[in-house]
């Protein structure tokens, strides 16, 4: 007998068929499977894991990792590994914890296919056409089976463990691709039925909120989707959804409306509580003073919030005395809290007027006591318009100057020739129309009208030196002394014919002969007289009859008298009243 058959008789049979089942587990190992070792010590990065072969194999230590990087097993433990190869010479075993999992994997992932289960799996990156998911072994999650509705912003979703259905698997290719869609589409189908047994207009229920736009909040109400406008949010004011709801907030709403062969529900938030403007007369009375939020702020004034709900309009009118300021941002801000006066309030139509000069002084009140008309006052130009400028006598209150009170002498066209913005200037108060608030001044008030002495000053027939200050189409006007002009109509002039207008330029001197005063009309009526008429000293006509008027008092038809005799005419030839003629009563009538 041999030396094996003798170790083979002292074993018992226990132990010989110990010996037996470990001979066969180590001709039945194969390369490329999944075979179950134990681990039998821990050592660094290493971990050593007998499979019952000659030899034992090591494991990298990070494949025994958990995602808390904490080791899993321990000496002792029974573990699956894949058995890459073996090399029958030198016993050197090439194992993976990994692998061995991956190939679990994939055969649980096939039974789970074959038997339309779903299958848990973590998020783990964006790719091309949709997203990455860990169900053990990678899969492929399209971006349309991501949702019932498409989603703009994938990467949200990146580290979300989610359930998922596995609608194409081909092992052979390593392809999975997942569907959450089906999932949801499912799970829908069951919470609408339960929900339309409970769905009717005035129900009160709890949804979530999925989806948020401009108009208003899409509410999951359990498999149909109702629409929460945000007009009918609150009773207050928003600009956006999103300052009320946010995504995946549950949310109290009430059925407004509900069409069952569309299944359209439209939702409403404040519709569950009353509406404020039920007792806004009661709780805002007409006089009431109140306090408010500036929420909203156009052009034509503000709205003040009073509470949640109801709102007050200040017109801009209605905000200062001041009629200067044309934006109520020069007044109040956006945000700031004001006190104003209840002017009315007009329930039906929701509107509240509110006014908050009223809370002030009118400074119209005391104006006529405090510039009766005549008082010279002082004050800033303000602002230039065509008809006049505006002088600002105090806060809240201006004075305008039409552009006829300006001067009795210049002729003005337009207020910006002599006045400019800032410029200091004293008036005389004229009218004050407390009613339509209108405060009338005067510069030219403060100097005497030269018109109320033209008659004591000037006579029919007398001959002065003007000067051209303007033309028309039927005559000239000529300036005979600051303040006073008179017009010489075109048949009284020496030269009618032809182009006169250019021969009567602006500032030509010329000797006139009155022929008509009116100085309640403050108009005079005037013929040119011609140069060969005046003496060779160049002493006017009009000269020489004042310095006669003046030396003798003599009566008018002596002076016409004496200006006949230096004229070279006859006494009976010379008038005693200057003839007027048609011409120049229609040029007087046609002065302005």
């Amino acid at each position: 007998m041999t030396n094996i058959d003798t170790n083979v008789a002292e074993l018992d049979r226990d132990q010989f068929a110990q010996l037996f089942d470990a001979y066969l587990d180590q001709k039945s190992i194969k390369e490329q499977s999944v075979v179950t070792g134990k681990v039998i010590s821990i050592e660094g990065d290493w971990i050593t894991v007998d499979i019952g072969y000659k030899a034992e194999g090591a494991i990298p230590r990070n494949e025994f990792l958990n995602e808390e990087g904490e080791i899993t097993i321990e000496v002792g433990s029974d573990v699956d590994v894949y058995l890459d190869s073996m090399s029958e010479s030198d016993g050197n075993l090439k194992l993976s914890k990994r692998r061995a999992d991956q190939m679990k994997a994939w055969e649980e992932i096939a039974k789970a296919h074959e038997a339309g289960e779903t299958v848990k799996g973590t998020i783990t990156s964006r790719v091309k056409g949709g997203l990455s998911v860990d169900i053990g072994v990678k899969a492929f999650l399209p971006g349309s089976q991501v949702d019932l509705r498409p989603v703009k912003n994938l990467e949200k979703l990146l580290g979300l463990s989610l359930d998922f259905k596995i609608i194409k698997f081909n092992k052979r290719r390593g392809n999975i691709v997942l569907s959450r869609r089906v999932l949801l589409e499912e799970d829908r189908k069951v919470k609408r039925t339960e929900t339309l047994k409970g769905l009717e207009v005035g129900a009160i229920m709890i949804g979530v909120v999925k989806n948020i736009t401009d108009y208003g909040a899409f509410i999951d109400l359990g498999g149909i989707d109702g629409l929460l406008h945000i007009t009918d949010m609150t009773y207050g004011r928003i600009n956006h959804p999103s300052e009320m709801v946010e995504v995946a907030q549950e949310i109290e709403v009430k059925v407004l409306k509900f069409d069952s062969d569309s299944q359209r529900v439209s939702l409403g938030c404040k519709q569950i509580r009353p509406d404020p403007w039920d007792e806004v007369d009661l709780k805002y009375p007409v006089g009431a003073i109140v306090r408010g939020k500036v929420v909203s702020m156009p052009d034509y004034g503000c709205f003040i919030e009073l509470e949640d709900g109801i709102e007050g309009l200040v017109h801009i009118s209605e905000m200062t005395w001041n009629k200067r300021v044309k934006h109520p941002s020069k007044l109040v801000e956006m945000g700031s809290t004001v006190e104003a006066k209840v002017l009315g309030v007009d329930v039906e139509n929701k509107r509240i007027s509110l006014g908050m000069r009223q809370l002030e002084s009118n400074p119209w009140d005391v104006v006529e006591e405090n510039y009766p008309v005549g008082t010279i006052i002082k004050g800033a130009v303000r602002n230039i318009t065509d008809f006049g400028i505006f002088v600002g006598i105090e806060e809240g209150i201006d004075g305008l100057v039409h552009i006829s009170d300006l001067s009795w002498s210049q002729r003005i066209k337009h207020p910006s020739e002599v006045y400019n913005k800032g410029d200091e200037v004293e008036a005389r108060v004229l009218n004050i129309d407390r009613d339509n608030e209108r405060f009338s001044l005067g510069i030219k008030q403060l100097s005497d009208d030269p018109w109320l002495s033209v008659q004591s000053r000037y006579f029919l027939g007398q001959v002065l030196k003007g000067q051209v200050v303007s033309r028309t189409d039927f005559g000239i006007f000529v300036e005979i002394e600051q303040g006073v002009e008179g017009l010489v109509h075109m048949s009284e002039l020496n030269q009618p014919e032809g182009d006169w207008a250019e021969t009567y330029t602006d500032g030509t001197e010329l000797f006139v002969e009155i022929r008509r005063v009116d100085p309640h009309d403050r108009k005079l009526s005037l013929a040119e007289v011609s140069a060969d008429d005046m003496d060779t000293e160049g002493e006017s006509s009009g000269d020489f009859i004042a310095q006669q008027a003046e030396s003798s008092g003599a009566r008018l038809g002596d002076v016409l008298g004496d200006l006949s005799a230096k004229l070279g005419v006859s006494a009976e030839e010379a008038p005693v009243e200057a003839e007027e003629t048609p011409a120049a009563e229609e040029a007087a009538g046609g002065e302005e």
